[in-house]
């Protein structure tokens, strides 16, 4: 194996330990600008498509577009940040990204606004992985590791949410075009510290080629893996656009890691996804992203079309999930080292997952205070003990040079995830309220109801998805902790 293409970036100046939790400060910019930019940009989406005049059968591609190009190019995207450099790659990333976010908030029609979403897409897929694998180059120390990865998952797992309560304010009080323009604020405050805060270490050997047959098999499989998620959401499984395109990406991706093993230099050397820990961790952000993700959704729902409130309202509602989850993520990173991820991801996953049973309760009758706030602490906080464990397992004591590609993985495993999970999951909630029903049109009583029981059945898969990864996590993953080397040890 060739020496790694790049090393890691180094702080550029002073004291190197206070730099590097302004370089936190920095990529916790940037990975927040990531990952609230879907739920903003949904609470904002009903305005814009008054503003804007288009019709409900092309609004799924808002959504759609940024999904494609950032599913389907994250791979890429971490091999070109291992190939040319973290740095460079993160100030592409935000550059590029705070374009799109303006061409976007500018957009005179739907096609421009799809355009500048599916370049958010793609500049988003070159940005996550830098972040990620920034952080894992620069936090080696195992203490200052925990913390750094407590933060990082708070805003990971919080940050949805945080789009909810910050589009619902913009898009109130301002207009539907700040919840693009304000990514422009994160990705100059971001911008500006990269530039003061981080350098290039030299060149360490050679540049490796790209990968271009796996690139072409891992985009095109993604791409349509997502794709037939995407028309999932609309369509019946049985459906050729759906199981068409599922297929067509399974074969690819099956293509794409047998290629793996054979060609030179890999765009995701198989050593990334073998090793036990890390193969494991990928698996628990997969299955975390399939049962969270269906919660936001259809919470959303619940707290604006049942319990009547407002977009800003139910952003603040979120509130105390966020609360609990930066808690739970803050407690975990302190003990990380000591009890090691395989104990931290199994009980944060069986917290979510008990959660989820409490929360299936509720009917029509209850209410936010009475159904909803303390079961969503609990969650919040099993979502906050568990991110940051994963996300440090998945990228502990892999090589310098495919950092970038494991952080990718990351991502594209909560990114997968969280498409599927919400496709079936959504799927699941349509049979149940038809079958509620009796299939027929019901009466405004009746179709209450039904949309709880609807949620109800929504929160119950979550909640078993959360509890098959406890048990997944706690087979898979051994338990020990490992040091910032990636060297074993007992706990």
């Amino acid at each position: 194996m060739p020496p790694s293409s790049v090393a890691a970036v180094a702080p550029a100046r002073g004291d190197t330990n206070a730099n590097r939790w302004w370089i936190l400060v920095v990529i916790g910019f940037a990975q927040l600008m990531v990952v609230l930019d879907s739920t903003i940009v949904n609470i904002a989406l009903p305005s814009a498509q008054h503003d804007l005049a288009f019709s409900d059968d092309v609004r799924q591609w808002v959504g759609t577009a940024y999904a494609l190009a950032f599913g389907s190019l994250l791979l890429l995207g971490g091999r070109v940040a291992d190939l040319f450099g973290r740095r460079p790659a993160f100030l592409v990333g935000l550059a590029g990204f705070a374009l799109m976010s303006a061409l976007g908030g500018a957009a005179n029609g739907i096609e421009l606004l799809i355009v500048a979403r599916a370049g958010q897409g793609v500049f988003g897929a070159l940005l996550a992985p830098a972040a990620l694998s920034l952080l894992s180059t620069t936090f080696t120390d195992p203490a200052e590791r925990g913390k750094a990865f407590g933060v990082f998952g708070a805003i990971a797992g919080g940050g949805a949410a945080i789009g909810l309560l910050l589009g619902g304010a913009l898009t109130q009080y301002l207009d539907w075009r700040w919840c693009m323009f304000v990514n422009i604020v994160f990705a100059a405050v971001a911008f500006a510290g990269a530039v003061a805060m981080l350098r290039p270490l030299p060149r360490t050997g050679g540049r490796p080629k790209l990968d271009v047959p796996g690139t072409l098999t891992a985009s095109a499989g993604l791409f349509a893996l997502v794709q037939g998620v995407a028309h999932a959401e609309a369509e019946p499984w049985s459906a050729v656009s759906v199981w068409g395109f599922l297929a067509v990406g399974v074969a690819l991706l099956t293509l794409f890691v047998y290629l793996q093993t054979t060609v030179e230099y890999p765009l995701l050397p198989m050593r990334v996804l073998f090793d036990r820990d890390r193969g494991g961790s990928f698996l628990s952000v997969f299955l975390r992203g399939i049962g969270m993700f269906p919660v936001l959704l259809f919470l959303t729902y619940y707290l604006q079309r049942d319990l009547g409130f407002a977009p800003i309202t139910s952003g603040v509602a979120f509130l105390p999930m966020v609360a609990t989850l930066m808690a739970g993520a803050a407690a975990a990173s302190g003990v990380l080292s000591k009890f090691g991820s395989r104990a931290l991801i199994s009980l944060g996953m069986l917290i979510a997952a008990a959660a989820l049973c409490w929360l299936s309760a509720i009917d029509t009758v209850s209410t936010y205070f009475s159904g909803v706030l303390f079961p969503l602490m609990v969650f919040g906080l099993g979502i906050g003990v568990s991110t940051a464990p994963a996300m440090s397992a998945a990228t502990t004591g892999v090589r310098a040079g495919d950092a970038g590609v494991a952080s990718a993985t990351v991502h594209t495993a909560q990114q997968i995830g969280g498409s599927i999970g919400t496709a079936l999951v959504s799927t699941l909630v349509a049979n149940a309220v038809t079958t509620f029903t009796g299939g027929t049109a019901p009466v405004p009583g009746l179709a209450a109801e039904a949309a709880v029981h609807g949620y109800r059945v929504a929160f119950s898969w979550s909640a078993g998805f959360f509890a098959f990864g406890t048990v997944v996590c706690a087979v898979l993953l051994r338990p020990r902790a490992r040091d910032a080397s990636g060297r074993n040890r007992p706990q």
